[in-house]
């Protein structure tokens, strides 16, 4: 079993642009572009506990800014548990981390990302 405690940093710097661009596009209604940033930012850092339970913290934000029901009750569980399984090294790969998909299930990863993942491994 691996333990993961701390992202590299060069990682957390693309989780974090991510985070950002999803910020930046929501403020111009850009919601689907939003929230596609934030599916990028929990495909990068589902692997580290801290940085998981961030993603899902912003999806959950961003569900209620935009009033989803599903996706609230959808991420209440991911945010509890994500950064759990991210610790004990027990994820999904590439899952987008949203309520619309099965939370284990495993997703290809988009060809960028897994670029980047692969230098961090």
């Amino acid at each position: 079993m691996k333990f993961n405690f701390k992202i590299p940093h060069g990682l957390k710097k693309h989780v974090n642009e991510e985070l950002q661009n999803a910020k930046e596009t929501f403020s111009k209604g850009e919601l689907q572009t939003s929230w596609r940033h934030l599916e990028r930012a929990h495909i990068l850092g589902q692997a580290y506990p801290i940085e998981h339970s961030q993603a899902h913290w912003h999806m959950l934000l961003f569900a209620f800014k935009i009033k989803n029901t599903k996706e609230i009750i959808g991420q209440i569980p991911r945010l509890l548990i994500g950064g759990v399984k991210s610790f004990v090294g027990e994820i999904p790969v590439g899952n987008t981390g949203g309520a619309n998909v099965p939370p284990l299930k495993p997703m290809e990863i988009p060809e960028d990302l897994s670029i980047i993942l692969q230098r961090f491994k």
